[in-house]
């Protein structure tokens, strides 16, 4: 007889496992179809879970930056309603009176942006989307050291005074007016009392004065910004919009190291005070009264992989930016950053020497954008610093004769034509050759082998085997590692190039490629041959902060050891020197001390080659170079051309 599935079989002492095992075994085939259905539902509840799930979290989100901007309103209208209230009091007791003509006056800092509010086809909306070829390491101010932070807190920070593009002539932001003392050793300014941080609370000069305390602090990891600001004895607020910057001897540049330090909110980072680890540790505390701010002021990080900033709603100034956000893609690969320029990701491409040509003549990219090719007058300038201290220890470009051999031996010649296809000049020294700086008397080192071995016999560096590997008398063969950027392509052919040059000379180059939050640390500790960077440069450049002795220190920019007391005494005497024909010949006297000693070998000034999206308009080029991006903003994309405004 065959089974069946009839439980009553089993009787009831077998209520429990029989059933189960007879269960299974009745109904295997069953369960496998059902099993199929019963894991497709599952898996459809779970899709649905996740974007169930995703839903919430965007409209959390949203919920949370509304709740934000609520809340900044009602800051907003509660600040609004006390100053109307005081402005009331102050009419009713005389002491205001108003000229129907002050809201339609634009201060001269403005005056350029105004007039592109004034184009046919001016529209404010879209982003401008640009890349980075690195990430930063960090957004924070004072303890970030490259120029690409600089970048990005130039929209966020603002200064007293900035420079008209043209005529170079200085002209108030924050400050309204400014005067010298009689001695020259002061200088009082005017503020306006319109301007509010982007968190709504009001700038006043105590603002200012903490800006400069802050800086000044030991606790605070900014040795840079102290050496710039170190001709200063003080700054004080003597009133709610007066402050004065006291020197403690003469400065050159005083007006320039006054007006263009960076305003800090004294309620937003004096807290940082009592713990400065934290914020030396900081990746992205960012706040100040510019046009652009973070959405969070405390939650930028590096792994983001961009750096997005919006529009300030509380701006104070009288022409409102056009673009609605400023993105920063970090796109390491030159390669993959043209791909994201022909593809209309980003606006803005900075090409390499040996594809300009090629891209210019390209018709599809011609088509849509904008090309530059021009000198910077501002252009910094790439070079070679030799470490001349490494764990305590004299290196072997301590010596004066190995670091002119090396330049000897650098072909800048060929580096210019070779390498940058002539979209470069040879740099002499840290001076713009077309600046009254530089001593016009000055070359650049010429590629010179037989000097060159001569230097290196001199200093006790000989061919003392069959590999012709140059070994000084300890036996100790010529090899060194040069650290360099390692998605630079231009650079890498570069330090290949030189490989095969010291080569000849008997010198062993060991390319190190490095990623640039790595070069950075080895910058701050010293930890280095010799590395490949570069430095900007502006109208008249002070070279303290790079070659002073003083600045060897921890964290400074002098972070290959370098000590010349001539050098700098003529430092010091040079920027206490206001007068300007009195002050050249002194940078002279410097300049060829730095070229005989050749801290550096200074290798080119490059040109600038931009492609731009034709959707970017009233781009101009001024005496401080391109007008992109220059604040207050000048840029904007018609209505038609905008892809991001919804």
């Amino acid at each position: 007889m065959g089974a069946s599935c009839d439980l009553n079989a089993f009787g009831s002492a077998y209520r429990v496992t029989p059933f189960e095992i007879f269960a299974e075994s009745c109904m295997e085939n069953r369960w496998i179809a059902k099993d199929f259905i019963l894991l497709a539902v599952l898996l459809l509840l779970g899709i649905l879970l996740v974007l169930l799930m995703y839903q919430v979290d965007r409209q959390w989100q949203r919920m949370t930056d509304m709740q934000r901007v609520m809340q900044e309103q009602a800051d907003d209208l509660r600040r609004l309603r006390v100053h109307v209230q005081s402005v009331e009091q102050r009419v009713r007791q005389g002491g205001l009176t108003f000229n129907a003509t002050d809201s339609a006056d634009i201060p001269p800092a403005f005056a350029r942006a105004f007039a592109a509010t004034q184009q046919p086809d001016y529209a404010p909306g879209d982003w401008l989307v640009r890349a980075f070829p690195t990430g930063l390491a960090t957004l924070t101010p004072l303890v970030s050291s490259d120029a690409y932070a600089s970048e990005v807190q130039a929209y966020v920070l603002e200064s007293l005074l900035t420079r008209h593009p043209q005529s170079l002539e200085w002209e108030g932001l924050i400050a309204r007016d400014w005067a010298f003392s009689e001695d020259g050793m002061s200088i009082h300014f005017q503020l306006r009392d319109d301007v509010v941080f982007s968190d709504g609370m009001p700038l006043t000069a105590e603002d200012v004065a903490f800006s400069f305390r802050f800086t000044m602090n030991e606790a605070i990891a900014a040795p840079r910004a102290r050496a710039y600001l170190e001709k200063l004895a003080s700054v004080e607020a003597v009133g709610p919009h007066e402050v004065v910057f006291r020197f403690a001897e003469p400065y050159f540049n005083s007006l320039q190291l006054a007006g263009t330090m960076a305003i800090l909110p004294r309620h937003f980072y004096e807290p940082y005070l009592q713990s400065p680890e934290v914020f030396n540790r900081s990746r992205g505390i960012l706040l100040g009264s510019g046009p652009y701010r973070l959405a969070d002021p405390t939650g930028w990080t590096p792994d983001q992989g961009l750096v997005e900033l919006e529009r300030n709603p509380r701006y104070w100034g009288p022409v409102e930016p056009a673009f609605q956000r400023l993105l920063w893609r970090v796109i390491e690969n030159d390669s993959a950053r043209l791909t994201a320029f022909r593809n209309g990701e980003i606006d803005v491409y900075g090409a390499r020497s040996r594809e300009y040509q090629r891209l210019r003549d390209d018709q599809a990219l011609r088509q849509r954008t904008h090309h530059y090719e021009y000198m910077s007058p501002t252009a910094g300038y790439a070079y070679i610093a030799w470490n001349q201290l490494r764990g305590e220890q004299p290196t072997r470009f301590a010596d004066v004769r190995v670091r002119q051999a090396m330049s000897y031996l650098t072909d800048l010649e060929r580096i210019v034509n070779e390498i940058m296809q002539g979209y470069a000049e040879p740099a002499i020294s840290p001076f713009n050759p077309r600046s009254p700086q530089h001593d016009q008397s000055l070359t650049p080192y010429a590629f010179n082998l037989e000097k060159a071995q001569a230097l290196l016999a001199e200093a006790g560096y000989r061919s003392r085997n069959r590999e012709g590997i140059l070994q000084n008398a300890a036996g100790e063969a010529f090899a060194f590692d040069l650290v360099f950027f390692q998605d630079n392509e231009d650079t890498r052919r570069m330090v290949l190039f030189l490989k095969d040059l010291y080569a000849h000379a008997g010198i062993l180059l060991r390319p190190r490629p490095t990623e640039w939050s790595v070069m950075i640390d080895l910058l701050n500790r010293k930890d280095f041959d010799a590395i490949t960077l570069g430095w900007t440069s502006g109208v008249e450049t002070d070279i303290f902060q790079m070659f002073h002795s003083s600045q060897t220190v921890a964290g400074g920019d002098n972070f290959i050891n370098y000590r010349n007391p001539q050098l700098d005494q003529l430092i010091d005497q040079a920027r206490a020197t206001v007068d300007e024909d009195a002050r050249m010949p002194l940078w002279h006297q410097a300049e060829r001390i730095l070229y005989e000693d050749q801290p550096y070998t200074f290798l080119v000034r490059r040109q600038t080659l931009a492609f731009i999206d034709q959707r970017l308009h009233n781009l101009e080029q001024t005496r401080l170079g391109l007008n992109l991006g220059a604040v207050p903003l000048e840029n904007y994309v018609p209505l038609s051309q905008q892809k991001y405004t919804p």
